[in-house]
């Protein structure tokens, strides 16, 4: 049942512009799935489906790069066109790096770095528009450079 749930939540996702969790419960249950916000809430961290902003500055949850089911936002536009647009700058401090962002995008940018860079990112932290990205040990700022430069040439 677990596994239908999440594949639900995931063609939900990527068919409609769903707002909140208790519209995605509420198409939940007209499906026939009994489950509570706290399940639903760890379904969506599970998922790593994040809210992204659209051109209106609404936001509406997205699925991450890779999923099965499309991608679509509120304005029609595509998860790595949104992506691309939310990207501003990054800076380093130490090893440390930190990424600006435009409002609302830090978690959709992490959340791809976090899926295309784990050989050398050990982590990422994403705020509203900010995100502190963590290299592995050993790993300079040359290398995430890099690694940045093609993850963003991607989205």
């Amino acid at each position: 049942m677990k596994s239908e749930r999440l594949l639900a939540i995931q063609r939900l996702i990527g068919e409609n512009r769903i707002s909140g969790q208790e519209e995605l419960l509420k198409m939940l249950q007209k499906q026939g799935f009994t489950t509570t916000q706290a399940t639903l809430s760890r379904d969506i961290r599970r998922l790593k489906i994040v809210k992204m902003p659209d051109s209106k500055g609404n936001y509406a949850y997205s699925l991450p790069t890779g999923n099965l089911f499309s991608h679509r936002t509120a304005a029609g536009q595509g998860e790595s066109e949104l992506l691309r647009r939310g990207f501003v700058s990054y800076d380093f401090s130490g090893q440390l790096c930190v990424i600006k962002t435009r409002p609302g995008y830090a978690n959709g940018i992490a959340s791809e770095i976090d899926g295309k860079a784990h050989e050398t990112v050990l982590g990422t932290i994403a705020g509203d528009d900010t995100i502190l990205l963590i290299p592995r040990e050993g790993v300079g700022r040359g290398e995430i450079s890099t690694v940045l430069s093609q993850i963003l040439s991607d989205v």
